[in-house]
């Protein structure tokens, strides 16, 4: 019989280990010191880089109004890139002035491929652009969270033109060389510039035209090179200084010269360094000032970003205080939460190896086996952190998450060796005629291979759908997986090596009482009599167990799901709009009456404020727009919601705006979903945009009367303030004027045209023609420019054309190429789930126009398809899991045994999620799924040991058979599940602190479901194996 159980490859590996025991011991030593070093170089983040590919094409097109920017920039731009291989997503805004396309990439491509691909089509496109309007030019790459920090500028004695400009020439450009920094976005401020402010009562004065005035700055700022002279010996460059570098010499610059008298620029205009046309603002604590949004690079270590700009700012800090600027360097700094969620995870790894070091010594209650065992955590940690480092992987909330789960499964396979081992050298040494220990340990080792080796490989078949689940959830939830995979494979490889060889070591010429350890002895007195209890009232303990998971799966249709829980992240991002049109002015003062009502609460440390976009910044939000980041004070995850529920409170008070609060992750995670800042969004896709108009404001009155529904936005509202220039070409024809010629001077009048650059040492800035801004205030001034025909005749605009006053959008929304409104929402009081179902069935009853159709996107949505992907791949690693056990236990009797686990575990995960009061968020179902490998370990070690009794000791099968197996392995049983609940304890207790959120809720659902099965398996499996189990000695003996 032993010749068959040496035989095979296990057995093979496991006799090497223990002939070889220096060679493996010392690998292991050399494994853990490794381990020690990958983990000091671990890149540090709060989740895993779970956006997909992503290019962004930003196109800059001055003077152009929303509807012609979609026409003439946008449209072109995504026919060209719309053939790119691999495209999953093509969203584009088309606001005033300005094309932003996003351009999503499948997941499993090459980003910098991508972008390389996208580029070629955008170079063959810049020509075929309206004239005017710039080349396409692509952001840089960032990572999946973007912002690394967020800082500010004041200052009591510096104007916001000063401020605007050392942003701009000093910090920006000291915090572009900071290593990991992709971009640096400026917000707020005055961006100097030279401008002539053309008079244009001067211009009739002088009788001269607008392009005279441009033609005479294009001079005045011009730039030439004058080469190179070669003597004999040595070449000398020629360098020429004939251009105009200050507001006085600009003015002075000659128009034309009469009677040997000059007329100069500053006759008909005032020449002045002036703030450019705004296109956003800033406030820090309500006082108006700059601030820097710095985002990293893809793929960069957010901490290490995070130190190094800190230091570079601290090289600033001197030079700024001298120019009596307060730097204000914590408006928002996203490592806080890394840095807290983090450490919350390692203390509850830590402390879960801390209870389970408890656990193991408590049951072994000796120092040798239980340093056995527990040597398994530390070296399955490291190995699994040293393959992650190679990888690329980095340390997260996640991955952090997959090894405090995995903490008290390190262990099991060890312990499972341990006390095997420990027991069969007892037993031998009290033997007439011991066998050599090498033998004896060689073959207790090998007797719990099945329940070893196959519970282990279970566990990951169990886990490869959460590795394979597609989209967003696959990208953070694959990590985990992968962590947790990496911990218990390791710990298998250690239990068959290391394990043995550290027994074979340390066990033989110790002291091996004859009788277990005081406390396991009474566990297992008291364990044969509950055996014998339920043998007693099989019948009523069946039906009972049978009813409770009825129950608890009956429960299941009834719990809401979200995708994500609320994460505490300790900021909250409050984005406030107002009707569109508002002015920078009004939203500014609106930012300050929010800042004043949020920070006489106890909770909030700072506020600051955001107006409209920054020039190359990742948002194309207007002036009635405003992103309020509010940073609260440290507090625990209870105080974050109270806070949170404060914060809408006093918002409530505020009339005039609409508002979303969210925290910066969640944020991001349901953009990378839909595009938009909200759980829910409805897409309603047409080709007219006043029928979308209409039908966005009824279906966004539809959705606001769905119990939950909060912040209901229309994402592209209309009724934006314009002003129609409508040229009539029978007036044109009449004065003998060209339509270019007068849109280009209404252009410059209103919207500035930029005519060179003067340079201030390493300074560069621009020139520009425009009105004065007293003459750019209303409608009349509109009409009353002045315009010169070829002639020398004056016209005022409104002889050429019509003016009139309207109304627009401010964005024009694509989604695939195609117009789109959406309207957003977020839920309150509800989960996401239900929500959607009951908006789905409002929605229905919106009328819409015949070939115009509804679709939903966002968390929902994702939570839906990530759910059926989950149920299809966890049917196809049940199948192989089921093959797996058949192989170990070769009767279907007895897999099925092992498999009545699944239904008790599920409902006690379900009892432990009602019983907390929470919804099954994608985190819970990862838990399930979870449970179900973990809970087949302990029944596969129990039937694998009956069929051990039977098969080699040669005992016949029967009560004494089922009672001695069970009260055998009791200890170990017990001691793997003790482990593996105590491991988890630390995150289900902390599941609302910041990191513990999304691992909490899976914590919880193991643990609800290992008690119900553990207890199972202990109390009921005995009674059920003996009526119900075949144990045959005749059986084939079976090979690893």
């Amino acid at each position: 019989m032993k010749d068959g159980l040496r035989a095979g490859w296990l057995a093979a590996i496991v006799g090497f280990s223990l002939r070889y025991k220096g060679v493996v011991i010392t690998l292991a030593v050399l494994l853990a010191g490794y381990g020690v070093y990958a983990l000091g170089g671990a890149n540090y983040d709060v989740f895993p880089e779970f956006a997909p590919p992503q290019v962004s094409i930003q196109t800059e097109a001055p003077g152009l109004a929303p509807e012609q920017v979609e026409v003439l920039v946008t449209q072109p731009i995504e026919n060209a890139t719309n053939g790119v291989p691999g495209i999953e997503a093509l969203r584009s805004q088309s606001i005033q002035g300005l094309s932003v396309i996003t351009v999503t990439f499948d997941p499993g491509s090459d980003i910098w491929r991508d972008r390389q691909s996208v580029n070629e089509r955008l170079a063959a496109l810049a020509t075929q652009l309206p004239r005017g309007v710039q080349a396409p030019a692509m952001s840089p790459l960032t990572s999946s969270t973007s912002v690394v920090m967020a800082i500010g500028l004041t200052s009591t004695r510096r104007s916001l033109m000063e401020l605007r400009t050392l942003a701009d020439w000093t910090l920006k450009p000291r915090l572009l060389s900071v290593p990991g920094v992709a971009k640096v976005a400026v917000f707020g401020g005055e961006a100097k510039e030279f401008q002539i402010q053309v008079k244009p009562e001067r211009l009739i004065k002088y009788d001269l035209a607008l392009s005279d005035v441009l033609d005479v700055a294009r001079r005045a700022t011009g730039v030439r090179g004058a080469g190179f002279i070669d003597s004999a010996n040595q070449r000398v460059v020629l360098r020429t200084q004939a251009q105009s570098l200050t507001a006085a010499e600009l003015a002075g610059s000659v128009v034309r010269s009469q009677g040997g008298a000059n007329l100069v620029l500053g006759d008909v205009a005032e020449v002045r360094a002036a703030p450019e046309p705004p296109i956003g603002a800033a406030q820090i604590g309500g006082t108006p000032g700059v601030q820097l949004v710095i985002s990293e690079q893809y793929g960069a270590n957010t901490l290490a970003v995070t130190e190094a700009v800190e230091r570079a700012l601290n090289e600033l800090r001197p030079g700024l205080e001298g120019e009596q600027v307060t730097l204000h360097a914590d408006v928002f700094r996203p490592a806080n939460f890394i840095e807290t969620a983090t450490r919350n995870v390692q203390h509850s790894l830590l402390f879960g190896a801390v209870l389970v070091v408890a656990v193991v010594v408590l049951f072994l209650f000796n120092w040798r086996t239980s340093a056995i065992a527990l040597a398994a955590i530390p070296l399955s940690l490291l190995a699994a952190v040293t393959v992650m480092t190679q990888r690329g992987i980095s340390l997260n909330t996640m991955t952090l998450g997959g090894l405090a789960i995995a903490i008290g499964l390190l262990v099991d396979d060890a312990i499972i060796v341990v006390e095997n081992i420990y027991r069969r050298l007892r037993e031998n040494r009290q033997r007439p005629a011991p066998a050599p220990i090498l033998e004896v340990v060689l073959d207790a080792a090998l007797e719990v291979r099945s329940a070893v080796v196959y519970a282990t490989f279970a566990i990951a078949l169990v886990f490869l759908p959460v590795l394979t689940m597609p989209g967003l959830a696959g990208r953070l939830f694959s990590p985990l997986g992968t962590a947790y995979l990496l911990a218990t494979l390791a710990s298998l490889l250690v239990a068959i090596t290391v394990t043995p060889v550290l027994c074979l070591s340390l066990l033989p010429g110790s002291a091996l009482p004859e009788h277990d350890a005081a406390f396991a002895r009474w566990l297992k007195e008291r364990y044969r009599n509950l055996i014998a209890g339920v043998e007693h009232h099989y019948r009523v303990i069946i039906a009972t167990v049978g009813l409770l998971t009825l129950a608890g799966l009956a429960m299941l249709p009834f719990f809401g799901g979200s995708f994500l829980p609320e994460l505490k992240e300790g900021h909250y991002i409050l984005h406030m709009s107002a009707v569109p049109g508002t002015s920078i002015a009004e939203s500014l003062r609106l930012g300050r009456q929010v800042s004043a009502e949020l920070l006489k609460l106890p909770a909030v440390r700072a506020v600051s404020q955001r107006v409209g976009r920054a020039e190359k910044a990742d948002d194309t939000w207007g002036t009635h727009y405003s992103e309020i980041d509010v940073d609260l004070k440290p507090l625990s995850g209870e105080e974050a919601e109270f806070a949170q529920a404060d914060i809408r409170r006093a918002l409530g008070g505020i009339p005039g705006v609409s508002s979303a609060l969210k925290t910066f992750l969640t944020e991001r995670v349901e953009e990378t979903l839909s595009g938009y800042t909200a759980a829910v969004v409805v897409n309603i896709y047409g080709n007219d945009l006043d029928t979308l108009d209409a039908e966005a404001q009824r279906a966004a009155q539809a959705l606001g009367q769905v119990p939950g529904a909060t912040e209901v936005q229309i994402q592209s509202p209309p009724g934006t303030p314009e002003l129609g220039v409508r040229v009539r070409p029978e007036a044109l024809a009449r004065w003998g004027f060209d339509a270019v010629d007068v849109l280009d001077a209404v252009e410059t009048a209103f919207q500035g045209a930029v005519v060179g650059q003067v340079y201030d040492g390493n300074r560069v800035f621009n020139v520009s023609v425009i009105l004065p801004p007293a003459a750019r205030r209303s409608i009349a001034d509109v009409r009353a420019l002045p315009l010169r025909n070829a002639t020398g005749a004056f016209v005022r605009l409104d002889q050429l054309a019509d003016v009139y006053a309207t109304s627009g959008r401010y964005v024009v929304l694509h989604n695939g190429a195609r117009r789109v409104q959406a309207i957003t929402c977020n839920v309150a009081g509800r989960d996401v789930a239900s929500f959607v179902a009951d908006a789905r069935k409002s929605l229905a009853k919106v009328h819409l126009s015949q070939g115009n159709y509804i679709e939903f996107g966002g968390a929902a949505e994702a939570q839906s398809a990530s759910l059926r992907t989950l149920l299809m791949h966890s049917v196809v690693a049940a199948v192989a899991i089921v093959l797996l056990l058949w192989l170990t236990l070769r009767r279907w009797r007895n897999l099925s045994l092992v498999l009545l686990n699944l239904p008790f575990a599920l409902a006690g995960g379900v009892l432990a999620v009602f019983a907390t009061g929470g919804g099954i968020s994608l985190g819970s179902l990862v838990g399930f799924v979870t449970l179900f490998g973990i809970t087949l370990r302990n029944s596969v070690m129990l039937l694998s040991h009956y069929d051990h009794l039977v098969t080699i000791e040669g005992m016949p099968w029967g009560p004494e058979a089922a009672v001695r197996g069970a009260v055998e392995r009791l200890t170990p049983i017990l001691m793997t599940a003790l482990a593996t609940a105590l491991g988890l304890l630390p995150l289900a207790i902390g599941s609302g602190d910041p990191g513990r959120e999304i691992e909490g809720p899976m914590a919880l659902v193991i643990l609800g479901g290992l008690f119900t099965a553990t207890a199972l398996n202990l109390l009921v499996m005995p009674s059920l194996a003996l009526r119900y189990g075949r144990f045959n000695p005749d059986n084939e003996q079976r090979n690893a």
